[in-house]
C-alpha cells in the first residue's frame, strides 16, 4: 500500500510542478489575459501548493515505511 502511495503522490506532485511552471510561463508571456484568470479563479500558485502537498506526502510515506522496516544485521 505504501509503495502505491509513494508512486502516485510523487507523480501527481511532478505533474503539479510542470503545470505550475507552464501556467506561470504562459502568464508571463501574456497568453492568459485578465478576464480568463478572473473567470477561472485559479492561478499557478494552486498547482504549486498542490505540488508541495503531494511531495510532502511522498516524503512522509517514505519515512513511515523506512521506520517500520525490520532492521537487518
Amino acid at each position: 500500500m505504501e509503495k502505491k502511495i509513494l508512486v502516485y503522490s510523487y507523480w501527481l506532485g511532478m505533474l503539479c510542478v510542470v503545470m505550475a511552471l507552464v501556467w506561470r510561463a504562459a502568464s508571463m508571456l501574456g497568453y492568459f489575459g485578465e478576464p480568463l484568470i478572473r473567470s477561472l479563479s485559479l492561478s499557478y500558485t494552486s498547482f504549486f501548493k498542490g505540488a508541495v502537498l503531494f511531495l510532502l506526502v511522498t516524503v512522509a510515506t517514505y519515512a513511515y515505511q523506512a521506520a517500520n522496516r525490520p532492521q537487518e544485521r
